[in-house]
């Protein structure tokens, strides 16, 4: 299998949140998320190419600005752009786009995951790929006490009514920063993950996931704060 490496960016027009939050200026940036997602994936050692799947004529025509080989444009279909489109959807489409290699998804959305973060991402996923994983996404472990149906997910009160959170077993929530896979996993089982998935986990502040009005303030402050690097 080749081991190229294509990573797959989706990013439609539109946002029931945040209006034109993909592309409106932010911390800066005249074009917002989509201009720091395109400089730190072209920045990458590890990503051969980039296609980024958008419906958004202003994010086609300010990548179209961009004069890198590496970075292929598909303009999206109208069908498959809707708020009601699944991500079931996407993973056919990313397949049809991507014939070989190993397909990277990541989202503008996470500014925070920078070059070289993917790079040490990337690394990881080839590692585990040879220790018998089949596919990678980043994590972010949840340490404190979780319940579900009126019991504990994580500990046992029979043991320790209130044991101390750094003891507990964490929980990993999918933070959607990035999913690995070879093309073969898509081909076969019609997703983005395998069925021995790698957990990479990220710190809170570099998963940080920009999807309400909130998240996008909270971004802004911590590069005004010095706290993250794009």
């Amino acid at each position: 299998m080749s081991n190229k490496v294509t990573c797959f960016l989706p990013c439609r027009q539109g946002s029931q949140r945040v209006p034109k939050k993909n592309i409106k200026p932010f911390a800066g940036f005249e074009f917002g998320l989509i201009e720091i997602k395109l400089k730190q994936l072209l920045a990458s050692k590890r990503i051969d190419e980039i296609v980024l799947s958008t419906n958004d004529a202003e994010i086609i025509n300010y990548a179209q600005g961009i004069q890198d080989s590496r970075l292929v444009i598909h303009k999206r279909a109208e069908s498959l752009a809707l708020s009601s489109t699944s991500t079931d959807e996407l993973v056919a489409h990313a397949a049809s786009l991507i014939p070989e290699g190993h397909i990277l998804w990541t989202h503008v959305t996470s500014p925070f995951i920078n070059a070289n973060q993917y790079d040490d991402i990337i690394d990881g996923y080839f590692e585990q790929l040879d220790s018998g994983f089949d596919s990678l996404m980043t994590t972010s472990e949840i340490h404190g006490f979780l319940w579900k149906n009126g019991t504990p997910l994580n500990y046992d009160r029979a043991k320790e009514k209130w044991p101390r959170t750094q003891t507990l077993e964490p929980i990993h929530e999918v933070n959607s920063g990035a999913f690995i896979a070879p093309i073969s996993v898509y081909k076969a089982l019609d997703d983005r993950i395998g069925s021995s998935v790698y957990l990479y986990s990220l710190d809170k502040l570099v998963s940080h996931d920009i999807d309400w009005l909130e998240d996008f303030v909270i971004a802004e402050c911590l590069i005004e704060k010095g706290l993250v690097t794009l």
